[in-house]
């Protein structure tokens, strides 16, 4: 068995109040802090004060992040969160990290991504030394996300007390996430071949400029089009199935080809200089506000959405 050193951890916290969500975190950060470990915080905003409120003048010795807007999108969360810290401490002999993706007001839609978001730690930091914390508020949150939560952490940490996680089963859980995204044939599709990426980066700018977005998200969309089209051309058999609509005061544009994603950390590693391959799913992470994955033997979909403003 390897050692404490080289071994990831990845704890679950359930609470109940702020108090007991206080106990679990402020404990965990000063253990990191006494062990000379760099320690980070994202946790939703509301939780930040509270925080650096009860660790005083050792509040400057952490990184804190708004997960409301770090974690918006839970593609985000590896590649600008994560995995980022821990690769600023490449000499540290362990970094510690509580982040918190998960909380009530999640929508329906966000949720699969979240859930696929936690499991997906587990392989990106395999065989690395850190610890990541993730708390769960288990009053707030339904017995089914708490449920998720034991599936994708091997440790939970409930009512003070540690224990293992008998359902621990990333790979069900991976598997679960990656169900089919319906094929909704109401939208009108545009299939875009190597001639047509100009007219696909058209219809993005169009479909969101009509949409009421400003000007700048009106370029993200079309850029997050083109890496998508772009990435069915060159990997996807050629070809590409746009489709851009408007649900639950989203821009959602999506599309599909007979291409298959192997690697499930694609895109959300952060990039390396000379790096070939992920750049454009990495780009797609950043500028939208939730992506949507499916990739199977029949093809791929990828979905990401843009919130209108109110």
């Amino acid at each position: 068995m390897p050692s404490r050193e080289r071994q990831f951890e990845h704890p679950a916290l359930f609470y109940t109040g702020l108090d007991d969500y206080l106990a679990g975190t402020l404990s965990f950060i000063h253990e990191g802090l006494g062990a000379d470990e760099p320690v980070a915080v994202a946790v939703p905003g509301s939780r930040l004060e509270p925080l650096r409120a009860e660790l005083g003048s050792a509040a400057d010795q952490v990184r804190f992040l708004d997960m409301n807007e770090a974690g918006r999108n839970p593609g985000r969360i590896l590649p600008g969160v994560l995995l980022a810290f821990a690769d600023e401490h490449p000499d540290a002999a362990r970094v510690r990290i509580i982040g918190e993706p998960i909380w009530p007001g999640r929508s329906a839609t966000e949720y699969p991504a979240c859930v696929q978001h936690e499991a997906l730690i587990n392989l990106a930091f395999a065989g690395r030394p850190a610890t990541i914390l993730c708390p769960y508020d288990a009053e707030g949150l339904p017995p089914e996300v708490l449920a998720d939560a034991e599936a994708t952490h091997p440790m939970v940490l409930d009512a003070g007390a540690p224990r293992a996680s008998t359902s621990y089963a990333v790979d069900r859980v991976l598997a679960e996430c990656n169900r089919p995204l319906p094929e909704l044939t109401e939208h009108p599709p545009l299939r875009v071949d190597e001639s047509m990426l100009s007219r696909a980066r058209g219809f993005a700018h169009a479909e969101a400029g009509r949409a009421g977005l400003g000007e700048d998200r009106v370029a993200d969309v079309e850029m997050v089009v083109n890496e998508l089209v772009t990435n069915s051309v060159e990997h996807g058999g050629g070809m590409g199935i746009l489709r851009i609509w408007i649900e639950d005061a989203h821009l959602v544009v999506e599309v599909r080809d007979v291409g298959q994603l192997h690697d499930p950390l694609l895109g959300r590693r952060p990039l390396r200089p000379l790096q070939a391959r992920g750049r454009g799913l990495f780009l797609v992470n950043h500028l939208a506000d939730l992506v949507r994955l499916h990739t199977g033997p029949d093809g791929t979909t990828m979905r990401a959405y843009f919130g209108l403003p109110t």
